[in-house]
């Protein structure tokens, strides 16, 4: 539906649309369109119809709705005139004539009459209707005019449309009407649409003319307001709200226009001043006193903008826009206190601020009555700048009237209360009955102090809710500062104190500088009136050290804190002490060692240079500086123990983080700006810059919110963390230092043994001390005693036992000072003597491990000591020479302790290693001058060869083999190979098989001996032999050969057995096929006899009547048919022989080994001996033993269940009864002797030559 004016304006007529629809008198039928008026008017509006418009622009769906007056000439527009309200779009002649003699004598002049006044002033759109009713027909019968000829007469003229009986109710007559308000409103609608572009046209042809001289902006205004006036009744509200937005923007050009030095004429009149200041009036659709002074040219600036933002919000409304309404209303607020001063408009002092305070509450009044509860509370964030507004408003009123004095107002004060008071007029009639109104709360909060205390905290407060509620709590605690300047003003400084407390406690902690110093002034200010001398103390301290502070108020401030510090002692005689914080009066910027090390040792001073940057604006004399100091107890020092120099992290000097100079902490810096630079260049020429400007990328992280809970340790919130000096520790003094702007250097020394830590910095001047409570990084320095110390390294890897080797012998004197005549007594020891000589060289280095100078030593030996004279060296140096010294290689191998048997006897073997203990460790001590107690010293020495040997058998002849591997990095010569009996009681000769007298045996290589053993008599049961050779480094120019020796020991050599085996082919065959079984025929022979003499070992070993033999292959080249193991009963006759025959089965073609045969002990159950053989050891013999065969191989033996060094025969429920068990014991090594062992057969492949294997690869 359309919207009427008649709400709004008045003074205009109050429909959309005006249609003169009769003539005068005599020119029309009156009466016919009265009764038709009632119909007309309802149906017209019903239909929507598509509006389309030029330039593009989209189209919309409109319902019009027309205002019909009677046709009169002066309604009529005159030349000039463009008024869309009062313009008639459509003309209307209504007739029902239908009688030719009426048209002719009177209708047909009447019609032209109308139309010739139309044509006069240029009005072409017009229609005549026809009204046909059936009653009109039969009184007219006779001289009725045929309805094609009347209507074809008035087409001739104009348009003419045919209403048909429209007060019958019948389908003929609902079908004409229809029709004709059809043609109605598109003759309407064309009109208004052609109409409206010639006003929009003029309209702009009159905006075009605005630089010329004459031209008007009210005038200029109400054009376009009527434009606006048009669309609102379509109720298109978007496009109304558009031509007011652009009369405001053309307005504000204009105005930046002036206070840039281009003025125009019209602007004059709203430079005038102002004289009233009632603030916004929201509760009118439109201001009729303000538009018609806007019509005239007589309205203000602040007029203006009130009828334009007025309109503006009442159109938002309509559109369900209200919070945009709150956006807008606070930048016009803004925008007006700028273009006041730019107009220099003259103002009574205050009336902008009332003017402001009602503004703001009469658009939150505006805004709550067409919002309810919920929506205001989920839209707080779109209020609270209008509240905050109005809360500064007000708050400056108060200033101005002193009702925030203490005193209350003054005579002057009262007289500019009431003249603000009188340029607020009277109240509106629409505000008058309510009690909350913008007007009654100004007027009352300006009537009395405790009027305005009330209403300025109600605002306040409800502010800082709101702005706590949306989480803005930066603009919180703006409005919390401000109530605290209210406070200051009212004597109250307690109240102050906590807001400003907030306020600086977030600014420290997001870094905001300039706030911070504003704030911390206005602290100072406040705890100077509470009396808390501490905190203002630091504060004032902190205002001195501000660089954003002017070199007076710096002064000001350091003055205060010197005054207080030269005060007089108390009335009890005691001068109290006041502990600051360091860090707002200097800063520690560097510490530096001297030495660099940052330790020294006692005796010498250890020097510490601070370099300070004091931050106060003049030189600030010290009484002293201290720097205190902890003794760490844990790394020596006072607990009786010594320690030499440790390695420090920093290469003597320090630097520490500076704080800016605001005082704000490391942690609440910005970030840095990260800045762009934009520039907007003119699209026809490219290299005319239209403007430049700067932009922020990184504002996100700029602007954002820190946490605003400060760390305990920061010293630069309004309550400083106390300060706590270490009662009882030692410090470092420095007196009488004057702090000078900028950095000092201050050295302090320090003598005192022990390792300290550097805690805290003070600097006292008078009864005020600034500490810095902890020094970070940390910091040590050490002053250390050192006793002295003696080692002795080798100059090599690996010292090698049996060779002259060098050694160096290192003396740190520590505190001790050698002097002449002072010696050490090496104590002489003969597996390690020393080689001596006369002298040797030393070399003497100072603490830094420099060169400062050589000296010769001279050495003593005799028969138990050797002694070397030391030359005069000063403490805290190092003495450094060489000894030559010999490992004497013991004859006896060295066993280690597991290689012993209880009884503390060796155990013996037949192979044995040499090298199971390959190196020597032998001890000697030296006594020092400075110590009543001798000094061990231990090296070690390694053998440079591992010995081992082994026993061949050749039937009853016997070989001896050493094997010397050479398992040093150095190549040696070796001459003079021996084997010898150790007591040379036997009948026993070893004759050596070895042919070279001196060769070389290189690093990780081996050289192997044989000697041939022969014997008169009888084999001993035991050989006690060594091996001994010369050995001298291959890499010495004069070869100077020492001894080795290697003693072993070899038992129970003597054959006992020999076996022989033959393979022989299948009857008929002369050689073994593969495939084929084949005979194995063993002997086994007794070589020895038993004699009444052998112990009871050797009677057991001989006279044994039982063996157990084996037949395996190890090589899977045979396969044993048949029993492959079993016993054999053997004569106790020398030469006794027993035979064994085995089936065997070749599977290869080609000359195969034999099978290994191996023979074992068999001791039956009722056996004496309950000792286990030592089978452990590193066997080496002509056969292989059953016991180290992997499970796999022993084929399909029946008789062997188990394994070991001595084998049970017998099944396992037995031996869990722990009945007497027969059991297997291999012979020793030697004592078997298989003649067969290495041999060869011949395996022809089998006949078959249909089957050929053939391997491809």
């Amino acid at each position: 539906g359309s919207l009427s004016l008649s709400s709004f304006l008045p003074s205009l007529p109050p429909s959309s649309f005006l249609i003169s629809p009769v003539s005068p008198p005599g020119a029309g039928d009156q009466a016919l369109f009265t009764s038709l008026y009632t119909p007309l008017a309802q149906q017209l509006p019903r239909e929507p119809m598509e509006w389309r418009r030029s330039y593009g622009r989209a189209p919309k769906m409109i319902h019009l709705e027309a205002n019909f007056v009677q046709f009169k000439e002066e309604l009529l527009p005159k030349e000039g005139n463009k008024a869309l309200l009062t313009f008639p779009f459509l003309h209307i002649y209504w007739t029902d004539c239908c009688d030719t003699e009426v048209y002719k004598a009177s209708v047909r002049d009447n019609m032209m009459r109308w139309q010739g006044k139309l044509r006069l002033h240029g009005s072409a759109d017009w229609v005549i209707v026809v009204v046909e009713t059936s009653d009109a027909k039969k009184k007219n019968k006779t001289n009725i005019l045929p309805r094609s000829s009347l209507v074809d007469k008035i087409h001739q003229i104009k348009i003419c449309v045919v209403l048909s009986d429209p007060l019958q109710d019948s389908s003929r007559s609902q079908e004409s009407w229809s029709a004709f308000l059809l043609k109605l409103r598109t003759l309407l609608l064309m009109s208004f649409t052609q109409n409206l572009g010639r006003f929009e046209d003029d309209m702009r042809t009159l905006r075009e003319k605005r630089n010329q001289p004459g031209w008007s902006f009210c005038d200029y205004f109400m054009v376009q307001e009527e434009l606006a006036f048009v669309f609102e009744m379509l109720q298109q509200f978007e496009e109304a709200l558009l031509q007011y937005d652009e009369l405001d923007a053309l307005f504000t050009q204009y105005v930046l226009n002036f206070g840039a030095g281009d003025g125009v004429n019209w602007l004059g009149s709203f430079c005038s001043p102002v004289k009233s200041w009632t603030g916004l009036l929201l509760r009118r659709p439109i201001d009729m006193e303000k538009r018609d002074g806007i019509q005239r040219g007589q309205a203000s600036l602040l007029e203006l903008r009130s009828y334009l933002f007025c309109r503006q919000c009442t159109l938002l409304i309509f559109l369900q826009r209200p919070w945009e309404v709150t956006q807008r209303a606070l930048e016009l607020l803004h925008n007006c206190v700028q273009e006041l001063c730019l107009l220099e408009v003259s103002m009574l002092e205050g009336a902008l601020d009332c003017w402001v305070f009602l503004s703001c509450l009469e658009v939150l009044h505006r805004i709550e009555g067409c919002c309810d509860q919920a929506q205001l509370e989920a839209n707080v964030s779109h209020t609270v700048g209008l509240w905050a507004y109005a809360t500064d408003k007000l708050k400056s009123l108060g200033y101005m009237c002193g009702l925030v004095s203490e005193k209350g107002p003054l005579s002057l004060e009262l007289n500019r209360t009431v003249d603000l008071l009188a340029g607020l007029g009277d109240e509106k009639a629409e505000t008058v009955h309510s009690l909350q109104s913008p007007y009654k709360k100004l007027k009352e909060a300006l009537s009395s102090v405790e009027a305005f205390e009330r209403h300025y905290l109600e605002l306040s407060h409800a502010a800082v809710e709101m702005y706590r509620a949306i989480g803005r709590m930066r603009s919180a605690q703006l409005i919390g500062k401000s109530l605290a300047e209210f406070y200051m003003r009212k004597g109250d400084p307690e109240l102050a104190e906590s807001f400003l407390q907030n306020a600086l406690r977030s600014y420290v902690s997001e870094g905001w500088s300039l706030p911070v110093t504003h704030t911390r002034k206005q602290m100072a200010e406040c705890q100077k009136l509470l009396g808390k001398t501490e905190n203002y103390l630091q504060t004032s301290a902190l205002l001195a050290g501000d660089a954003n502070l002017t070199d007076e108020e710096r002064i000001h401030f350091c003055q205060e804190i010197l005054t207080f510090a030269n005060q007089s002692t108390d009335s009890k005689g005691k001068q109290p002490k006041v502990a600051l914080s360091m860090s707002s009066f200097a800063q520690l910027k560097q510490l530096q060692f001297r030495p660099a090390t940052a330790t020294v040792h006692s005796g010498t001073a250890l020097q510490v240079e601070l370099c300070l940057l004091s931050l106060m604006p003049v030189a600030v004399p010290l009484e002293q500086l201290a720097a205190s100091v902890h003794l760490n107890l844990e790394q020596g020092g006072t607990n009786g123990k010594t320690r030499g120099p440790q390695s420090r992290p920093y290469p003597g000097t320090v630097l520490f983080p500076l704080a800016n100079s605001s005082g704000m902490p490391p942690s609440a810096a910005c970030p840095s700006l990260e800045l762009e630079e934009i520039q907007d260049r003119s699209p026809l020429d490219p290299h005319t810059l239209n403007s430049t400007g700067m932009v922020c990328k990184n504002t996100h992280l700029v602007m954002r919110r820190h946490d605003s809970s400060p760390s305990p340790d920061t010293p630069n919130l309004v309550s400083p963390v106390p300060v706590v000096m270490d009662d009882g520790a030692k410090v470092l003094m420095s007196g009488d230092v004057t702090l000078l702007p900028g950095n000092n250097s201050i050295v302090f020394s320090s003598q005192e043994l022990g390792t300290y830590t550097l805690r805290q910095l003070c600097a006292t001047v008078g009864q005020v001390q600034f500490v810095l409570p902890h020094i970070s990084p940390l910091v040590q320095y050490e002053v250390y005693s050192q006793e002295p110390q003696l080692t002795v390294e080798p100059l090599t890897d690996q010292l090698l036992a049996g060779l002259p080797q060098r050694a160096k012998v290192r003396l740190q004197t520590g505190h001790y000072t050698v002097k002449k005549g002072d010696a050490l007594q090496l104590t002489n020891i003969d597996s390690m003597p020393v080689l001596t000589s006369s002298s040797c060289p030393a070399t003497i280095l100072n603490s830094t491990a420099e060169h400062v100078g050589e000296s010769v030593l001279f050495i003593q030996s005799s028969e138990k000591v050797t002694c070397i004279s030391l030359p005069p060296t000063p403490p805290y140096h190092t003495l450094e020479f060489q000894l030559e010294v010999l490992c004497v290689i013991p004859s006896d191998p060295v066993w280690p302790e597991n290689q012993r048997l209880t009884n503390g006897e060796i155990r013996h073997r037949n192979i044995f290693c040499h090298c199971l203990c390959h190196c020597l460790c032998p001890q000697m001590s030296i006594d020092c001058p400075w110590s009543i107690y001798s000094t061990p010293i231990s090296l070690t020495f390694y053998i440079p060869f591992k010995a081992k040997h082994s026993l061949l058998s050749a039937g009853n002849r016997k070989y001896i083999q050493v094997c010397l591997q050479n398992v040093s990095d150095v190549n040696f010569h070796l001459m003079d190979q021996r084997l010898t009996e150790k007591h040379q009681e036997s009948s026993l000769e070893l004759q050596s098989l070895n042919t070279k007298a001196q060769q070389l045996v290189c690093s990780k290589q081996s050289v192997y001996c044989v000697w041939d053993v022969r014997w008169k008599e009888n084999m001993p049961l035991c050989l006690q032999c060594v091996f001994s050779a010369s050995f001298s480094s291959a890499s010495e120019e004069v070869s100077s050969f020492k001894p080795y020796h290697y003693e072993f020991q070899l038992e129970r050599v003597t054959t006992l057995y020999s076996v022989r085996a033959e393979i022989m082919p299948a009857a008929g065959e002369q050689n073994c096929h593969s495939g084929s079984l084949c005979g194995l025929e063993m002997s086994i022979t007794r070589l020895a006899e038993p004699e009444d003499n052998e112990d009871d070992g050797e009677t057991e070993e001989v006279c044994s009547t039982k063996l157990m033999y084996e037949v395996a292959d190890s090589s899977n080249s045979w396969v044993v048919y048949g029993r492959s193991s079993g016993l054999v009963s053997m004569p106790a006759d020398a030469n006794a022989n027993h035979r064994v025959q085995v089936e065997l089965m070749p599977l290869f073609a080609g000359h195969l080994p034999f099978p290994d045969i191996k023979v074992f002990k068999y001791l039956p159950p009722s056996a004496n001996s309950t000792s286990q053989p030592d089978t452990d050891g590193c066997v080496e013999n002509d056969t292989l033993s059953l016991l180290d065969r992997p499970l796999d191989d022993q084929g399909d033996t029946a008789s062997i269940r188990s394994r070991g060094s001595v084998h049970s025969v017998g099944s396992g429920e037995q031996q869990s009864r722990g009945l007497p068990m027969p059991r297997l014991e291999p012979f020793n090594p030697g004592q078997v002797f298989n003649h067969s062992q290495g041999c060869q057969v011949l395996v022809l492949p089998s006949t078959d030559d249909h089957v050929l294997e053939i391997n491809a690869t």
